[in-house]
């Protein structure tokens, strides 16, 4: 066993033969490793001589490179500092040219925008208008239907309080109150000259309600026999509007009337009667039938019609005075024949008389009894010539007349 000492820590330790000589060993070893280490280190150096004197050389060469690059990079910078002061002068050129084209559209859209501002503003204002102006004429639509339709209520309102006081002919009696009153507040400015009264006149065992007429140059160119029918919802037996035509159609011929016009509340759920002014021409000439409402329109409506037609009526009405005036002329001449004869007769018979006295009681007077014959004989010759003239011979050599004439009885027959 040997003894070691160890020579950091000073520390004494066995070891056998064995460990001692790998120890030994160790020595050699790091010996010759330092050895190495030294030669290492010594071609260590030799190669970083080497390399300094080649990095020398290396670094020589690099600076002539580095100044002539520098040269080229001045050289560079020279042109590149040229190039960037006329790319500068050519930006600010862009950037002026591109200012001044912004300053102008913004003064374009400026004025645009002013301009839409303005039509904005205009519009604004024309809407206002136009909505305010719709507004009132709204409001002056509803606040006229609001008043129509009250006054249109209270009517109603009004109208059956009526029916619940009045009887049925007071019924009647304010239908034509109604039409009366219209006549005159609404249509009496319009035709001054007509003329529209309650039918009076009975004569011919039934009449009508009102009669209206109307002229121009003192010639009638329109009449309408009008009849007025209410009924009651009370009433028991319910009328229909053509139970009243064939009467309607007898007064409007009785009275010389164009037009007949039936104005009826009757059949109150009928659409054909509700639905305006009803022509029944077809049943009855020149007849119609009408709700109240309807009263002034088919005034007017037969007004305009017969105007219209007033010169033919004018021409019509010439031609027939014409036709009167020969008329009249051969009515006279029979009625002449016809008192002549009359008074033929009469004095025919006070002659026979006077004879039969004469000869019953005066004998003498013969000479007056002949010459009363005589006169008999002379009357007879008279009448004879009377029954004998005729048309033909009065207008024999006349065409005029004769023309009259025969124009006259066309007239008569016609």
């Amino acid at each position: 066993m040997r003894e070691l000492k160890c020579p950091k820590c000073g520390n004494v330790f066995s070891v056998d033969e064995a460990d001692y000589a790998s120890i030994v060993n160790q020595v050699k070893g790091a010996e010759f490793d330092a050895e190495v280490n030294r030669r290492i280190a010594e071609l260590h150096r030799q190669h970083q001589a080497e390399e300094q004197a080649r990095a020398a050389t290396l670094e020589k060469a690099h600076q002539n490179d580095l100044f002539k690059k520098d040269q080229e990079i001045a050289a560079l910078k020279a042109a590149v500092n040229q190039h960037a002061q006329a790319l500068e002068i050519a930006v600010l050129q862009e950037r002026q040219q591109a200012k001044d084209a912004s300053q102008a559209k913004d003064a374009q859209i400026a004025e645009l925008r002013s301009q839409a501002k303005l039509a904005a503003s205009e519009a604004s204002l024309r809407e206002k208008s136009l909505q305010s102006e719709y507004e009132g004429r709204l409001q002056m639509v509803r606040s006229e239907a609001a008043t129509r339709l009250r006054i249109a209520e209270e009517e109603v309102e009004r109208l059956k309080d009526f029916k619940t006081r009045l009887s049925t002919k007071m019924v009647g009696e304010s239908l034509e109150t109604h039409c009366s009153t219209v006549f005159e507040s609404e249509l009496r400015s319009l035709l001054p000259h007509a003329y529209f009264e309650k039918d009076n006149d009975a004569s011919g065992g039934s009449k009508g309600d009102f009669i209206f007429r109307d002229y121009e140059d003192d010639m009638e160119y329109v009449s309408i026999m009008f009849e007025m029918k209410n009924e009651m919802d009370e009433t028991a037996s319910k009328h229909r509007n053509e139970d009243f035509f064939r009467k309607l159609d007898a007064d409007r011929n009785a009275k010389g009337c164009e037009y007949a016009v039936l104005v009826s509340l009757l059949e109150p759920d009928s659409e054909l009667y509700n639905g305006g002014i009803v022509d029944v021409s077809h049943r009855y000439p020149k007849m119609y039938v009408i709700r109240p409402q309807f009263f002034k329109a088919i005034i007017t409506l037969l007004v305009n019609a017969s105007k219209k037609s007033m010169e033919y009526k004018r021409q019509l009405a010439v031609a027939r005075s014409q036709s009167i005036d020969v008329t009249r002329f051969e009515e006279q001449l029979e009625n002449f024949k016809d008192a002549f004869g009359r008074n033929y007769r009469l004095a025919s018979e006070k002659f026979k008389t006077a004879i039969d006295e004469i000869d019953k009681s005066i004998a003498h007077l013969q000479k007056i009894k002949d010459a009363l014959i005589g006169s008999e004989n002379n009357l007879r010759l008279a009448n004879d010539k009377a029954d004998n003239l005729t048309i033909k011979r009065l207008t024999r050599g006349n065409p005029t007349m004769k023309a009259k004439f025969d124009e006259a009885r066309r007239d008569e027959q016609a």
